[in-house]
């Protein structure tokens, strides 16, 4: 972005082209996008992250910027079961603000409760958990990210002393010698980072993947571990206990830089490569191989993503991948360690300035006195005043409407009733509200459920910041005016604090949202006090933890220290155990869920972008050649999917690249094809995290 641009930016005439970032995942991909007679154009630029490349879903982002599904007026139902209707912003505001204070009234302040997403912008993310714990006083809030990021959050936190999806640059990915990508496929979830793989491989370094299905990622590795669902705990124990008995462990960094590791130690003892490929289904010879491509090179990276985390136990395995790279001694070395693929746009920043059910700004926990202090003190109120934690997602949802939980919610960005596990219920459960508000840029299916829905800007219309996958704090830039009718989240919210009674004002200019932000993250994990918008603009982001504004950010962490307080990081013993609902003879395989390439998240923007719905216009089930054989199915054919939650239906696509046992579905679309009405809603007990990679399931034709 121009100087000239930027001061015109300022001086509220809008450029006809500025330095941006795709809307769409974690990788942020650096964008510029340019205003031509009437119509925006995206142009990729090289920035650190994409290095000059988009997937298909960046380069139709703005497609969706006037698209005849956008809303561009409040809707209204007038009683239940009627159709939704136009309004005026002034009757859809005192219609909440009516039904808030009614519901408060009747059943107190935890009655009312906020869902956000990872998609919001860190000034909004933060608006969000103020305007909940200020203006509402409500306990209840969460997000989807709680569903992303959360079993990795937790393990980084009690390893390492801090949450931060990739403690080093990007750009040290292409530096490895060997990197072990685990339930991860960026080759469909995030197609510009495998520049950073090409680079390593060119340079001769090796791709190992652990994956149930030959995904297009896996078709690419060097070494593909294709194991049983629910099983990559064992895994990693597998490949520490070789790297025990061949002598692979960095002895001197363990000593000197770890506690624990001999409690590690022994309970690894027990995970023989051969009783592991019994377990797992991954040959012992690849289990030995992989340790050994890890600990004999210079520089060894291990990733870990949604596949591995998103189960009931997903704390413990990340936790157990973080062991394997302690005991290698990889954490804080130049293209070396550990990290997390961070998945939604602002999954990074939106956990840690107060979305989640039990964090303040600067990722401070909410029943820390101190970091209460702080944070009430920035905002003007005393601390008592601050509700404790609330509960995690899944959990509120499940509350909703029920004697003792939430009768009212507002959701900002998120998409439940297709992204939720055991999405009936929790359909059923938005049903029973006394009230739901749902701020979004187009009708959703949650939306579709709503007492009143509220229209909200674009991303190109919006000045703001994200938190990318590694740290990066970028900036936002809006190139054009919202249509009118339209209005952004911090608008709204502080329309609705000048409405409710004795509520303190809220600003809805993001700038001095995040010079609020700095203040409050300021002491804190995550602390942004030394970042500006001046200085983000300046460089290609800042990396938090940043306090001092004349002071250097951290691309790379650990390297002298962790922030634990002895600065040592702490390894943890786990078990594998099985999954929380075992295969049966009523419901004999597996069932595993993920991404497809066009389409994101619940598919609200994408599946309305015409060339993403006809590269993937619908869902499917992948079968193995012989269980389609076995079930007399074939390409094509309409099948169920039934698990003891639900049923999903779509057509059978048969594939050698999935396990025999095992089938797969994209969670991306509504209604029979819906994924989440099968999944388990089992809960890891530390993150919370729901258990959407496996549950068991029968599979028929339809």
């Amino acid at each position: 972005m121009t100087d000239g641009a930027r001061t015109a930016t300022r001086s509220g005439v809008r450029p006809r082209e500025v330095a941006t970032h795709c809307p769409y995942c974690a990788l942020q991909c650096g964008m510029v996008l340019r205003a031509t007679d009437g119509r925006v154009e995206v142009a990729p630029r090289d920035f650190p992250t994409n290095r000059g490349g988009l997937c298909q879903k960046g380069w139709t982002a703005a497609e969706l910027l006037d698209h005849p599904e956008r809303l561009t007026t409040p809707l209204l139902r007038d009683r239940p079961g009627g159709a939704l209707r136009p309004a005026g912003w002034d009757e859809a505001l005192d219609r909440i603000v009516t039904g808030l204070g009614a519901v408060r009234d009747r059943h107190g302040p935890d009655a009312v409760a906020v869902f956000g997403g990872g998609g919001l912008t860190n000034e909004k993310a933060y608006a969000l958990g103020r305007f909940a714990r200020v203006t509402l006083r409500t306990r209840h809030i969460d997000y989807n990210g709680r569903w992303c990021m959360s079993s990795a959050a937790a393990a980084g936190n009690r390893a390492f002393g801090v949450d931060r999806g990739l403690p080093f640059p990007l750009a040290d990915l292409g530096r490895a010698d060997t990197l072990l990508l685990v339930g991860a496929n960026p080759a469909e979830t995030m197609p510009p980072l495998m520049r950073h793989v090409t680079e390593l491989r060119e340079r001769g370094g090796r791709l190992i993947v652990v994956d149930p299905r030959a995904t297009a990622t896996a078709r690419q590795a060097d070494l593909h571990l294709q194991p049983l669902p629910g099983t990559d705990l064992a895994v990693a124990n597998a490949l520490l206990h070789v790297a025990l008995t061949e002598g692979l462990v960095d002895r001197a960094y363990v000593a000197a830089r770890t506690t624990g590791f001999d409690e590690v130690r022994r309970t690894v003892a027990g995970y023989w490569p051969a009783e592991v490929e019994r377990l797992s289904g991954v040959p012992a010879a690849d289990l030995e191989a992989t340790a050994r491509a890890l600990a004999t090179v210079d520089r060894a990276i291990v990733l870990t993503a949604r596949g591995a985390e998103q189960h009931a136990k997903g704390v413990d395995t990340v936790t157990a991948f973080v062991n394997l790279a302690l005991a290698l001694g990889l954490p804080g070395r130049p293209g070396s360690g550990y990290g997390c693929l961070t998945g939604q746009g602002n999954g990074q920043g939106g956990r840690e300035h107060g979305q989640k059910a039990d964090q303040l700004p600067g990722y401070r926990r909410i029943d820390d006195p101190a970091a209460r202090k702080h944070v009430a003190r920035v905002w003007g109120v005393d601390p008592d005043t601050l509700p404790g934690p609330g509960v995690p997602a899944y959990q509120l949802l499940d509350s909703l409407g029920t004697p003792t939980g939430p009768r009212a919610l507002l959701v900002f960005g998120s998409n439940p009733v297709v992204s939720a596990p055991r999405a009936a219920r929790i359909e059923s459960r938005l049903r029973d509200l006394d009230l739901l508000v749902v701020a979004d840029l187009l009708r959703s299916e949650t939306a579709e459920l709503a007492d009143v829905v509220l229209p909200v800007t674009q991303w190109a219309e919006e000045d703001g910041t994200m938190t990318n996958l590694e740290g990066r704090v970028l900036r936002r830039r809006a190139l054009r005016e919202p249509p009118a009718g339209v209005r952004s989240d911090l608008e709204i919210l502080a329309a609705l604090a000048d409405r409710l009674p004795g509520a303190t004002p809220l600003p809805s200019d993001p700038r001095e949202v995040f010079e609020e932000l700095r203040r409050a993250s300021a002491g804190g994990p995550a602390d942004y006090g030394g970042i500006t918008w001046d200085r983000i603009d300046a460089d290609t982001g800042v990396f938090w933890p940043c306090p001092d504004p004349d002071g250097p950010d951290r691309p790379r962490l650990f390297a002298d220290r962790f922030p634990t307080p002895d600065g040592r990081a702490r390894f943890h013993p786990v078990d594998h155990r099985p999954a929380a609902e075992p295969v049966c003879a009523d419901y004999p395989l597996h069932l595993t869920t993920g991404r497809v390439l066009a389409q994101y998240q619940s598919g609200t923007q994408t599946r309305r972008v015409a060339s993403l719905r006809r590269a993937a216009p619908g869902g499917f089930v992948e079968l193995h050649p012989d269980l389609a054989a076995r079930l007399g199915v074939a390409d094509g054919t309409p099948v169920r999917v039934v698990s003891r939650r639900g049923e999903l239906r779509a057509p059978a696509r048969i594939t050698p690249t999935i396990r025999p046992d095992t089938v797969f579905a994209p969670f991306h679309w509504p209604g029979a094809a819906r994924a989440n009405s099968v999944t388990n809603d089992a809960l890891d007990p530390v993150s919370g995290m729901p258990e959407f990679k496996i549950c068991a399931v029968r599979v028929e034709p339809a």
